[in-house]
């Protein structure tokens, strides 16, 4: 039986240098970065979050993907790991509540080379290296851009309404309630959303879990995309130069230029891969990490959903 476990590589940087967060387990005598199984019911990135707060006391929000690392485990069982990283604030430092215990019996910041010479396993050694070149390439530090189908609706020739009133079925309402924990993990803070209730109804609960402002995009409806599909480029290319994450909601039909507007800002390695997020079923969803600073690109993919 496969076993599933997610981490996090938490970082910052002391006077311009790296430094990566370690983990003491006096069961296994070994240093290691923050890491746990996933629990019944829960979602990877949801897995990542909650064990880092648990082992360290830290509350962050995930950072890039940076791989998937597989071993043996008792009982010769498959372990696979996913690793993200984190950027370690000062306000989520000081808020930690870390308290040493039979799991975890200290925590320590490290640099990048003390670090490589203090980690126990090899695949954590290779984890900080990729770490490394990242953080020398300026690609490390990265905002999200959360790309989201509206949850599952009511189809549309049991609609007798008007399109743009046509509501979430109640599956698509525990969708979008669902996604409220799963979202959280990567925290996006500016919603924009196409203002048709399908769309508005998949993100209010996460806006209201968070206290955050919904703002509507006329731009992103399904009639605007086929109408004027060069104003929906225009509002995806407006999130670009935003500073906070973001988080994108619309419909089928406009993923097409949707995907296409944010392809031409991606890495060549991971074009395809958001060209193929116009195959989103309902309440799916890309986050899509930006680099920070002058002529931001798209380096990293991931795509989940409910």
């Amino acid at each position: 039986m496969a076993i599933y476990a997610a981490g996090i590589i938490c970082w910052r940087e002391n006077k311009g240098a790296l430094e990566v967060l370690l983990v003491h387990r006096p069961k296994y005598s070994d240093w290691t970065f923050p890491k746990g199984k996933q629990d019944p019911g829960e979602y990877l990135p949801e897995t990542a979050v909650r064990e880092m707060r648990e082992e360290t006391g830290i509350s962050l929000k995930l950072g890039r993907p940076i791989a998937q690392v597989s071993y043996s485990v008792e009982n010769n069982e498959e372990k696979t790991v996913f690793y993200w990283s984190s950027k370690a604030r000062e306000k989520a430092w000081k808020k930690k509540k870390f308290r040493a215990n039979d799991e975890i019996s200290e925590i320590s910041w490290e640099k990048a080379d003390e670090a490589m010479s203090k980690l126990t396993y090899q695949h954590d050694k290779d984890l900080l290296s990729d770490v490394v070149k990242l953080h020398k390439a300026k690609e490390l530090e990265t905002r999200a851009l959360v790309l989201l189908r509206h949850a599952q609706a009511t189809p549309r020739a049991d609609w007798k309404g008007q399109e743009a009133k046509r509501p979430l079925l109640p599956e698509g309402k525990q969708q979008a309630k669902r996604l409220v924990s799963l979202l959280s993990a990567f925290g996006p803070k500016r919603l924009v959303t196409s203002p048709w209730k399908r769309c508005e109804q998949t993100i209010e609960p996460y806006a209201k879990a968070g206290k955050k402002k919904i703002i509507e995009r006329s731009q992103l409806t399904e009639l605007s995309s086929k109408l004027s599909p060069r104003k929906t480029k225009v509002a995806v290319e407006a999130l670009f130069d935003q500073s906070k994450s973001a988080l994108l909601c619309s419909h089928r039909p406009a993923l097409p230029t949707i995907t296409q507007t944010l392809a031409a800002n991606a890495k060549a390695a991971i074009k395809e891969e958001i060209l193929a997020a116009t195959t989103l079923s309902p309440a799916e969803f890309v986050v899509l990490r930006m680099t920070m600073g002058k002529n931001p690109k798209f380096v990293a993919i991931e795509r989940w959903g409910v």
